[in-house]
């Protein structure tokens, strides 16, 4: 299996959203060591792969919250946390 890095990382990416307990930026900032702003782009691509994710809202200032996975669109969940591992590899 190969994988185009970008791809990987925004499956990657995904990934960490569902799995994690209310995942925000600076949460996946310290699981990845990615940069903020590559963060907020890659959550802001997913909707083009038909990953619907939503940012709950859950406090009184506007980036108070977490993001939510609610489907993985044309991609199957379980295929992608078997290969978790690989896709992190195409990575760097």
């Amino acid at each position: 299996m190969e994988l185009n890095p970008v791809f990987a990382r925004r499956l990657y990416l995904a990934a960490l959203v569902e799995e994690m307990e209310r995942p925000n930026v600076p949460r996946l900032i310290e699981a990845t060591g990615w940069p903020r702003r590559t963060i907020q782009d890659v959550l802001k691509s997913l909707s083009g792969l038909g990953i619907d994710m939503t940012f709950i809202q859950d406090g009184k200032r506007h980036n108070d919250g977490y993001y939510q996975l609610k489907d993985w669109g044309p991609f199957r969940r379980d295929w992608v946390e078997d290969k978790k591992r690989d896709i992190r590899s195409y990575i760097n």
